[in-house]
């Protein structure tokens, strides 16, 4: 899994450790793939029980959960130089009007 290389295990070392920022990210991608917004992978996961033990989930996250996460990860992804173009296509930002 690429988040688990590229992304520190947990956000912030007092977090409450409920999810790994893998994890969150897995959700984030699959978020984007699907075309659908938080509340809606939140029901996919929670559906899909296969989904959830191979991104080892006991519980399914609050989509509250998964904005949060994005959010901190595209900072992050700021900090490390990812271009203008990649972080309106991760965030969903419409291109700016010439």
């Amino acid at each position: 899994m690429v988040g688990r290389s590229a992304l520190p295990v947990y956000g912030c070392r007092y977090s409450r450790k409920d999810y790994t920022q893998p994890q969150l990210f897995a959700r984030f991608v699959l978020r984007q793939l699907l075309r659908t917004d938080y509340r809606g992978v939140v029901t996919l996961v929670g559906e899909w029980s296969e989904l959830r033990q191979t991104l080892g989930l006991s519980k399914v996250p609050h989509y509250s959960s998964l904005a949060y996460a994005s959010r901190r990860i595209l900072a992050g992804a700021d900090k490390k130089g990812l271009s203008v173009t990649s972080r309106r296509r991760l965030s969903n930002e419409p291109a700016p009007l010439a």
